[in-house]
């Protein structure tokens, strides 16, 4: 991921008080982790989305939380993306996952939307591929029938026991994409480990990153 010009980091969710906890708003969360730890309200509304500005290390980051609705996400990115003049390489979009268990966090370059409405309506409106994403995952259950009512209820109590934890190791894989580049935070994140209370992972000290790890 290029770092020469502001980097637009997309977490996808559903407006509105009833989503806020839901699976399906996996991406807002993130992205409220980053903005925190960072110091970055995201409160400005624009491009019918809620935008902050600030800097990540070095870094100057633009954060987004789409205000429409999912399968509507890509109109306010688009807007976004052609107002700052960020190219779409420059932009990693944070999103849940039913195709990787509960647990498991997985940066990707380019490829397809796996059927996640969110990234379809990014990919179908702004007519490219080619930008990151952070898979966040949620698993599926033999419990809901339709997928759809599985991604817009509640985490259950034994995800609960873990999201936050899980929240702060995406925190950290958006940081080490930021600030060490993709491949290698693919080789920290990408792998089959699922997330527990007991899993060490990169510090975030400040606006630096701190890791065992080059």
């Amino acid at each position: 991921m290029p770092q020469k010009k502001a980097l637009l980091l997309v977490g996808l969710g559903n407006p509105g008080d009833a989503y806020v906890t839901t699976r399906h708003n996996a991406g807002f969360m993130v992205l409220n982790k980053v903005a925190e730890s960072f110091s970055i309200p995201v409160e400005k509304k624009k491009f019918d989305a809620l935008l902050g500005r600030g800097l990540i290390k070095d870094s100057e980051v633009i954060l987004a939380k789409p205000m429409a609705f999912m399968n509507l996400s890509g109109i306010p990115v688009q807007k976004i993306l052609n107002y700052f003049k960020i190219p779409f390489e420059d932009m990693l979009v944070i999103h849940d996952d039913i195709d990787l268990a509960f647990g498991r966090l997985q940066i990707k370059e380019n490829g397809g939307h796996g059927g996640h409405k969110g990234l379809k309506s990014i990919i179908e409106t702004v007519g490219s591929n080619n930008f990151v994403r952070l898979r966040i995952g949620i698993g599926r259950s033999e419990d809901y029938v339709d997928i759809a009512n599985y991604v817009l209820d509640q985490f259950n109590t034994n995800e609960k026991n873990v999201l936050d934890r899980m929240i702060e190791k995406a925190r950290d894989a958006v940081v080490a994409t930021i600030c060490k580049g993709t491949k290698k935070a693919m080789n920290i994140f990408n792998d089959k480990r699922l997330i527990t209370t007991q899993v060490q992972s990169p510090k975030v000290h400040g606006s630096r990153l701190e890791s065992d790890e080059d």
